[in-house]
């Protein structure tokens, strides 16, 4: 787990780090709520003027269509399901053992430039290399572009436009609805038969986690991730997947949070303070995974471990249908499966 500080932004690579699961909207209540999900492209793939709309607010505008676009790994792996492709990636993309990362999806990492693999990791000069008319990423807090460097933003944002989407503030559907609108103002076919039956799938399995969530109200979820040293508890409200989970009807766990209001630490001997019939644990390569905390008594113990109840979460969902449809099925499953035990 990467070292990091107790300012804003180290809360910032926290969550990138595993730990503050689900930090997005806060330290700036000084959101704007206007740019959440308004506006989209305004030219299809041609020639002439590209303008599009993003989740800051601001209107990027190109001459022409941008092509050598340069996304957060996560952002290109939706791109890449709406038929998109970009020439560089930044954030989390390959394992230590070379194979694609979680949230690289379906791309194909050895086709593209990877400018950066880790937290606070940007090679500014490939990325110039590259040529890159667009620049793509992902938004926790309001205008601070995701896995951008602070100390080389200036010059990254000098060489194209940039494109912010919001992955907090907002819920899955509306995540997925615009970066099909940014997709689809980049040239992709949005009506194709892959995407209306991904669309299809998703609605399905959105219906089938509301029904599940409705037959056993009972049931109790806690949303975790885990350090060598701490367990973080989720609030449920405060990330675009747990949100969306809530307002189907699924029940969380609710930590008494921090100052910074998004998650509550506690060290792996308190880690039976709240009682959970299914753990989801955060799946990100920079979090522990369920198997490396089998030497921890207190985690052995818990009722949901002990049922064998704990489940994956995409903490940092691929905003395409076809990568968010399964997500809905598996906690579906989870739930219709699981006994009361806490």
């Amino acid at each position: 787990m990467p070292k990091v500080r107790t300012t804003s932004l180290s809360r910032r690579g926290l969550l990138a780090a595993g730990g503050a699961v689900g930090l997005g909207a806060v330290l700036a209540a000084c959101g704007d709520g206007d740019s959440k999900g308004s506006g989209s492209g305004s030219s299809s793939a041609k020639s002439g003027p590209w303008t599009f709309k993003d989740d800051r607010g601001l209107t990027v505008k190109a001459k022409s269509v941008p092509k050598n676009i340069v996304a957060f790994t996560g952002v290109a792996a939706a791109l890449h399901d709406y038929g998109i492709e970009v020439k560089g990636v930044f954030g989390p993309t390959k394992t230590k053992d070379g194979k694609p990362d979680v949230q690289a999806g379906d791309l194909d990492i050895t086709k593209v430039e990877i400018l950066g693999n880790v937290w606070g990791e940007f090679n500014v000069e490939k990325y110039a290399a590259l040529g890159p008319e667009l620049l793509v990423t992902a938004m926790w807090e309001k205008d601070a572009l995701w896995y951008v460097p602070d100390q080389s933003k200036d010059k990254i944002l000098k060489l194209a436009p940039s494109v912010a989407l919001w992955a907090a503030e907002t819920t899955i559907p509306k995540a997925i609805q615009r970066h099909e609108d940014l997709a689809a103002s980049l040239g992709a076919d949005v009506k194709a038969a892959e995407v209306t039956d991904a669309k299809a799938r998703f609605e399905k399995a959105a219906a089938r986690l509301r029904a599940a969530a409705k037959s056993k109200p009972n049931i109790k979820v806690m949303i975790g991730s885990a350090s060598q040293d701490l367990f973080y508890v989720s609030l449920a409200k405060m990330s675009a997947d747990t949100l969306y989970f809530q307002e189907l009807g699924v029940k969380f766990i609710e930590p008494k949070v921090n100052k910074a209001g998004f998650f509550e630490e506690l060290s792996w001997e308190n880690v039976d303070k709240y009682d959970a019939d299914i753990i989801m644990m955060d799946n990100r390569s920079s979090a522990l995974q369920p198997d490396a905390l089998t030497s921890k008594p207190t985690w052995a113990q818990l009722p949901a471990v002990k049922a064998g109840q704990v489940i994956p979460r995409t903490t940092e969902p691929i905003y395409s249908y076809d990568k968010c449809a399964p997500i809905l099925e598996d906690l579906a499953k989870a739930i219709e499966d699981a006994k009361k035990v806490a």
